[in-house]
Parts: structure tokens; C-alpha cells; sequence
């Protein structure tokens, strides 16, 4: 990262979030949609199979203040044309961000004021999870893996990776870096899932009747969780076998009683569909 770039500290060296009580509702939003090869989500998907996937992301509201999981593109970066060029020039792949700016206006629509934001939680470092980075104050950490961190921080191409670093290159960004499963307040935690990147995590929330698990990438599909079938996307090595370390335990986890995990870009996800169908 250059000088302009974020503060990097330990959650235990941050402020307790700035929440009280305990999760009272969840607020999806769809910021847009991408275009991805069936094979991409899915292990032994088909390659010319593509799938107009939503870009989601999800507020948890509390008694007081809210966190955001997840913040697709920074649309800034798709609709300039150099920028798109620079960041997006992929064969058979294009960013579509409806509107100038759907994250800021979804959360609007729903009520919830920015000031009151306590923190922003990434399942991962890729660029249509990282838009609301730009939108952070100091006193709003950015809560990733410190094992993705040291990924996105030290890899020669980040394009080639899917990741724009200039999203985490802003001086009042403070990333507060995570090892593993980790509480972050009462009733919000996040656990391992790594395997499509090195340090992909999921959130669980446990509302007052149910508990969700916003899986992030590595559940693309609620086929994935399902059948218990690995994301086709990961890194490294070992990325196969921890990514189907990673499905197995969520779908060890939406089996068990009251508990339901969301896979993060499914087209026929019903949460999905009713975020779409309320916008013009």
C-alpha cells in the first residue's frame, strides 16, 4: 500500500463496536450485477453456462447503530471509462451498477443514517465487496481476516486477483484485522470459511427468532449449500480443499434448527428477488 493508505490494528486493540443491544433486523441490498461462468460458483459448473448474479450486501441493524456486511463496487470505478477499463477489462465480464450510487440510496430508503454506522465487516477483498471502503470514517473500522489482508497486501497482481487496492488506499480507512472465528459484539460473530481467498470469513446474526449466516462467496448459490458443493473459485494449493471445508460447515450450520444461511449472489434467492422487485 502507498503512504495514502489505511491504519492496520488488531481488533483486540480497537473500540468496542459503537451498537447496543442485540441484532433486531436485517436490511438486504442488491447494488448490482455481474455476469459469472456457472463454473466460477459452482465446482464442476459448467463453462458456458453464465449467470446474471446480484452484488449484495446486508445491514445489521441493532437497538442503536448498524453494521454493513459487505459493500459492492465502488461505482465511481464503473461507470468512469478509464477507470472501468483500468479495473474491469475482463473477457466475458462487466460490472452493472443501476443508478449513480445504489448503496448510498438503499440506505437511505431504508432509514438508516450513516453517522450511526458503527462499522463495515468485508467477507472478502474482491472488488464487488469493497465499495463502501471509500465511504468510512476512522471511527468506522473495516473488519477483514488478517490472513486475506496479508493476501490483498502483498500480491504482485492485483488484477489478475480481482482486487483493486486503491479501495483500501484512503488515510481515514482503519482496518481492524480478525484471526478466525471472532465475536464482534453480542449476537454478531464471524467464522472461518476460507478457500475461495485465504481469509474469506461469513457472518452469523442472531436475531431474536432465527439465526442467518451471510455466506459471502463461498456460498455463491444455494445449490453450493445444499449439496454441500465447494465454490469453483479459490486460491492456491489448498484453496479446493478448504473451500469445501468451508461449505461443509455452512451447510452443517443452516441444517441445525432456527438457522438459515444466505448465499451471497444467487439470481433466485428469494431475499433477493423481493430487494429487486421494490426498486423501479
Amino acid at each position: 500500500m502507498n503512504s495514502s493508505g489505511p491504519s492496520v490494528v488488531s481488533w483486540d486493540a480497537t473500540p468496542p463496536l459503537a451498537v447496543s443491544g442485540r441484532p433486531q433486523r436485517l436490511v438486504p441490498f442488491v447494488l448490482g450485477y455481474e455476469p459469472i461462468a456457472e463454473h466460477t460458483s459452482v465446482a464442476g459448473g459448467r463453462r458456458f453456462r453464465y449467470l446474471l448474479e446480484p452484488v449484495t450486501a446486508v445491514a445489521v441493524v441493532f437497538e442503536r447503530g448498524w453494521v454493513l456486511v459487505d459493500g459492492g463496487f465502488d461505482p465511481a470505478r464503473v461507470t468512469d471509462a478509464e477507470s472501468r477499463r483500468r479495473y474491469f477489462d475482463y473477457r466475458n465480464y462487466t460490472p452493472i451498477v443501476p443508478g449513480d450510487d445504489p448503496l448510498r440510496d438503499q440506505v437511505a430508503a431504508a432509514g438508516l443514517v450513516w453517522e450511526e454506522l458503527a462499522a463495515a465487516i468485508i467477507t472478502h477483498a474482491h472488488f464487488d465487496h469493497t465499495g463502501a471502503a471509500r465511504l468510512l470514517r476512522a471511527d468506522q473500522p473495516l473488519v477483514m481476516q488478517r490472513r486475506e489482508w496479508d493476501h490483498v497486501s502483498t500480491l504482485t497482481d492485483p488484477h489478475g486477483a480481482f482486487v483493486i487496492p486503491e479501495d483500501f488506499a484512503h488515510p481515514d480507512l482503519v482496518l481492524a484485522l480478525v484471526d478466525g472465528d471472532t465475536e464482534l459484539a453480542p449476537g454478531l460473530r464471524v467464522i472461518d470459511t476460507a478457500g475461495h481467498t485465504p481469509g474469506h470469513q461469513s457472518v452469523v446474526v442472531e436475531l431474536a427468532e432465527s439465526t442467518v449466516v451471510l455466506a459471502g462467496d463461498a456460498a455463491d448459490l444455494r445449490h453450493n449449500i445444499d449439496h454441500a458443493v465447494a465454490c469453483g473459485s479459490t486460491v492456491g494449493e489448498a484453496g479446493p480443499a478448504l473451500a469445501q471445508r468451508a461449505i461443509d460447515r455452512l451447510q452443517a450450520l443452516d441444517r441445525a434448527a432456527g438457522t438459515t444461511v444466505w448465499p451471497a449472489h444467487d439470481p433466485l434467492w428469494p431475499t433477493w428477488h423481493e430487494v429487486i422487485d421494490a426498486l423501479e
